[in-house]
């Protein structure tokens, strides 16, 4: 079937994740620059893909950045936005968020934010801080799943639509789950009962590197942190000043960037994806440098330009 999409023209969003204003010192100025380069762009919304803040009266400077955004902002619940025992009802409730998980539409576009925090019975651990290879942490710390009850929705608001669909999610889909493979599937079956590329794509946080994966023709990517790649206890090192270490205690056990990472993306009419992202370098000695080192491109202190081309769904 011919894709249907009667989408006229692009789309442009700002995205970041990450920002960790809990772990880094300069999370206010990180946050400040991507909404004044946004801000510049003119883009049609921006999100950030969770781990922002803690919900805590003390950070509200800080969340109070976002909601100067010239566009429409939407959050999405990382794992560590529940640190020091908050719960996500309070989280959603301090960022003005209609929902642990909600769908949104935009110039013929159907946008789903998906919380991938929900426990299982029994409880399945997620990432922990004790994280000494990102690319594949250590299964501790965190509930990372998509429960029953979001499951049902999410399958219902797909089937409701009949525009293209992006999804954001903080974990990432490819196996960042408990059960990715079944939110894949849905996702696939989707597609193939639609008989075109109904959902074109998933854009995740959490992992702090910069790569993307196609799954039977629907993308996967993964957004780098706009702050800092974690490496955990084995590769400590002070990168700032001994009184920055004194308050901000956890940014020895990160690689940060200097710059602040982020991307600007356009959806074309026709379901190319372009990512515009930002290159910067590592403050003190590069990861590889230090022994953390994965054979992987994806870990470098950017978010690479690139471009992402649709592909035509089997059998079609």
């Amino acid at each position: 079937m011919k894709d249907p999409c009667l989408c006229k023209e692009p789309i442009v969003f700002g995205i970041c994740a990450d920002v960790h204003q809990d772990i880094m010192h300069d999370a206010s100025h990180r946050l400040q620059v991507f909404v004044d380069a946004v801000s510049k762009v003119k883009t049609d919304f921006n999100v950030q893909l969770g781990d922002f803040c803690i919900p805590k009266e003390t950070n509200r400077s800080f969340s109070n950045i976002w909601d100067t955004l010239a566009a429409p902002g939407y959050h999405v619940l990382g794992n560590h936005d529940m640190d020091g025992g908050y719960t996500r009802e309070q989280t959603v409730s301090y960022l003005s968020m209609p929902g642990r998980y909600y769908s949104f539409n935009m110039k013929g576009r159907h946008f789903v934010v998906l919380d991938g925090n929900d426990p299982t019975n029994p409880p399945a651990q997620g990432y922990s801080h004790t994280v000494t290879n990102p690319l594949n942490p250590p299964e501790q710390g965190y509930p990372h799943s998509i429960a029953d009850d979001q499951f049902i929705w999410l399958q219902a608001d797909l089937q409701a639509t009949e525009c293209p669909i992006i999804i954001f999610i903080h974990q990432s889909l490819d196996r960042g789950l408990v059960n990715s493979e079944q939110i894949r599937t849905l996702l696939e079956k989707t597609n193939t009962a639609a008989g075109w590329q109904k959902v074109r794509a998933c854009f995740n946080g959490h992992s702090h590197i910069d790569c993307e994966i196609n799954i039977n023709g629907i993308w996967y990517v993964r957004i780098n942190s706009i702050s800092t790649l974690w490496m955990g206890e084995d590769y400590i090192r002070v990168r700032y000043s001994k009184e920055i270490d004194k308050h901000f205690p956890l940014i020895k056990y990160t690689a940060p960037y200097r710059d602040p990472l982020y991307a600007i993306v356009t959806l074309e009419p026709g379901g190319k994806i372009q990512i515009d992202g930002v290159a910067s370098e590592w403050v003190g000695p590069a990861p590889q440098e230090i022994s953390l080192s994965h054979g992987s491109e994806s870990i470098r202190p950017g978010i690479a330009s690139r471009t992402l081309m649709p592909t035509a769904v089997a059998g079609s």
